[in-house]
């Protein structure tokens, strides 16, 4: 376990010098909680509970160029080998939001026995889309390169991601092996393919009767839909769902339009026998994840489906 430690916090340590590029601190659990107190008195930050065997190392460098790191933090059981991997990827509207805000998540799906992966990513003031979506997919090859290191069974990844990260992650597991959506640039011997959705409140489709997507999706996709149409509808997962997407599950608010989509996919998904889960929580406001009592209802819901999909 020491010698995986040094190994690990080489790993972190390999940084080097970087851009300035501009960042949007808008969208934090602070910010989130200042918003919802009035309306929901009753809620609390959610802390998360580490268990005593669990390993969590952070900042960990997957990718980098002469102008950029990008970092991981890996939580993983060091007395268990082989656990499925999750790939946690946060919200903000593409533009927000960080890598940290996925800690508590992590934390509480390590503790039921999975090797959990809080990524960062590139937001829409650094780079439009799809070098985002590039920067995740190479963040899962990494992690299988390193599955020993992890201790992540690599044939077993389910990608999960809230808001913004949620439309991200279903976008990744629909487009498994899409050469399309692959940094082709980045070499690696592994492939970024998922087996397992896990979109929380996370849109399928930017232009949907049900979706109110403006601005920050324009901004992220270079135009609004008028001006770029084949962005807006390439980044749809809606529109690559298939006989070949992973088994999906939808964990939502109790808002309509951050699922925009989610009852034609469930169609297809239907139409190929494709197992599929959806788990609405009643009341409860966008950005529930970060706030006791709804963290735990995510996490249950969670942590069953991943239980059944890689029984």
């Amino acid at each position: 376990m020491k010698r995986l430690l040094i190994v690990l916090l080489l790993f972190s340590k390999g940084i080097i010098a970087q851009s300035h590029y501009s960042t949007d601190t808008s969208y934090t659990v602070k910010s989130t909680y200042a918003k919802l107190i009035k309306k929901y008195p009753f809620i609390k930050i959610a802390e998360g509970n580490k268990a005593i065997n669990d390993t969590h190392i952070k900042n960990i460098v997957y990718c980098q160029d002469k102008n950029r790191a990008l970092h991981l933090d890996a939580f993983f059981n060091k007395n268990k080998k082989r656990n499925p991997g999750v790939i946690l990827i946060h919200g903000g509207g593409w533009r927000s939001g960080n890598k940290d805000q996925m800690q508590v998540l992590a934390q509480e799906i390590t503790s039921k026995g999975y090797s959990c992966f809080a990524i960062e990513y590139r937001l829409s003031l650094e780079a439009k889309y799809p070098q985002g979506i590039y920067d995740v997919k190479n963040a899962i090859k990494f992690i299988k390169d390193n599955a020993k290191k992890f201790n992540v069974d690599p044939n077993k990844i389910a990608v999960l991601g809230c808001s913004s990260g949620g439309q991200m992650a279903a976008l990744i597991g629909t487009t498994n092996e899409d050469l399309a959506f692959e940094d082709l640039q980045h070499k690696s011997k592994s492939s970024s393919k998922v087996q397992a959705i896990i979109d929380v409140d996370g849109i399928l489709a930017f232009k949907h009767p049900e979706s109110e997507e403006g601005q920050m999706a324009a901004f992220w996709l270079s135009g609004t839909y008028d001006e770029n149409p084949e962005n807006w509808k390439q980044a749809s997962a809606l529109n690559h769902a298939n006989k070949n997407t992973p088994p999906t599950l939808f964990i939502n608010s109790s808002f309509d339009r951050f699922h925009a989509g989610r009852d034609d996919m469930i169609a297809v998904l239907n139409q190929n026998k494709i197992y599929n889960e959806v788990k609405t929580i009643q009341n409860s406001p966008h950005s529930f994840w970060f706030f006791k009592p709804w963290l735990d209802e995510t996490v249950v819901y969670t942590t069953q489906f991943l239980d059944r999909v890689f029984e």
